[in-house]
């Protein structure tokens, strides 16, 4: 009996091969589910698979499994409590979250943030950064069998979040970055133990490459797989690491300067092959890129105020709230009702780890957002998954999945 036959038996039987969606002999096709629960995709995420022998000849994405309605119940927050929402969205780049929606409704209220602020928010999100590449180099060493990867890659990554625990209170989801500026400045100490995760890393990123770059299965693995165009990128919006690996040269940090990146010279690591090996030599030496960059930020970290201090936006110091009655309500009225916005809508972007992530807010004059819409950059290049895998092995779909780096939390919102 044929293999064919026997998928069709156990298909009518509803036996071991019931995960067919379906089969058509006479076409070589067979039809069957990938997820929704696969650890190759970062999330939860579901593929519809045609697949000719073990060749994918047609992918489909299927979303949705983590919506939890965040840009919705934006509208149910003040304008600085919306802040804890957007930073779950993609929660391995929280603070990339937090500050493009600051900057949007920084720039409804007309306000400026003081130089430090911005120094500190462009040092956050950088170690945000290597914070988010770390377990994307960890996850895509795991996910075609280099378990040392994701050893490697969360050690140094505890570091990190060792970090902002220090500065913020808080491993993820921090809330750190608010409109106006950030909620607390650096903590005492703060040099000291940023500069030895600093002078620790290009050792440690050497030591990744030594594991994986001339690795001659990973090299297998890797080289000529997921190739996609230029022209298919651009159509389809891609950005970030999938766009620079096909040679685009487009970087938001550079070509549109934001915060404090205009006071920061850097290299924007480009590769020609588009797959997947192009795609993790961009990341590697993205994270190279952002240790010069902080170290940059840290010798030149002004001093001055880390926020908008407008009595209209931040609650008064701690200290008047004894002798101050004034104080206690005015801090009281912020905490529950917040400040006002004034009506009118605004887009702001910032180049996050997977690409361009924009934040579209709408005011109508109240204390909360009327509208919060996020351009999330793993939503659109989970898009260039299906052009990528198509023509290639079923086996090689765990590697481009793997080089897409979607997070399914930004993806669904």
């Amino acid at each position: 009996m044929s293999r064919a036959q026997t998928v069709v038996e156990e298909i009518e039987a509803g036996g071991q091969g019931a995960y067919v969606e379906s089969y058509q002999p006479e076409e070589g096709r067979m039809t069957i589910n990938m997820g929704p629960v696969h650890p190759s995709t970062h999330g939860v995420l579901r593929l519809l698979l045609e697949l000719e022998g073990e060749t994918v000849a047609r992918c489909e994405p299927i979303i949705g499994y983590l919506h939890t309605g965040m840009e919705k119940e934006c509208e149910d927050q003040n304008w600085r409590q919306a802040v804890t929402i957007v930073t779950r969205m993609d929660y391995l780049a929280q603070m990339f979250n937090e500050q493009v929606y600051s900057m949007a409704v920084e720039t409804l209220l007309d306000i400026d943030v003081p130089p430090r602020g911005k120094y500190i928010r462009t040092l956050m999100v950088e170690m945000n950064r290597l914070n988010s590449h770390l377990v994307w180099f960890g996850t895509q060493g795991l996910d075609m069998g280099a378990m040392s990867a994701i050893f490697y890659g969360f050690r140094e990554r505890e570091l990190i979040l060792d970090f902002f625990e220090m500065v913020t209170g808080l491993r993820m989801n921090n809330g750190y970055l608010i409109p106006g500026g950030v909620w607390e400045d650096l903590p005492e100490g703060w040099e000291d133990v940023l500069g030895r995760i600093l002078d620790m890393l290009p050792g440690r990123l050497d030591e990744y490459e030594d594991l994986l770059s001339q690795n001659p299965v990973f090299l297998e693995r890797t080289l000529g797989v997921g190739v996609i165009s230029a022209d298919e990128i651009k159509q389809l919006g891609a950005t970030g690491p999938i766009a620079r690996a096909a040679g685009i040269d487009w970087d938001l940090r550079r070509d549109m300067p934001y915060e404090a990146y205009g006071d920061v010279t850097f290299d924007v690591p480009l590769e020609q092959a588009s797959d997947v090996y192009a795609r993790y030599k961009v990341r590697m030496a993205e994270m190279r890129e952002s240790v010069k960059i902080v170290r940059q930020l840290v010798d030149k970290m002004p001093d001055g105020d880390y926020k908008n201090m407008d009595p209209k936006l931040m609650p008064p110091p701690r200290a008047e709230l004894n002798r101050s009655m004034e104080a206690v309500i005015h801090h009281f009225k912020l905490v529950t009702q917040g400040y006002s916005v004034p009506a009118g809508e605004e887009y702001a972007a910032v180049e996050s780890p997977r690409g361009e992530l924009g934040c579209y807010v709408m005011s109508d004059g109240g204390t909360s957002p009327y509208r919060c819409h996020v351009r999330d950059p793993s939503f659109v290049n989970l898009q260039s998954l299906a052009p990528m895998a198509v023509g290639g092995m079923l086996a090689d779909l765990i590697a481009v999945i793997a080089s897409v780096d979607p997070i399914m939390g930004g993806v669904d919102r």
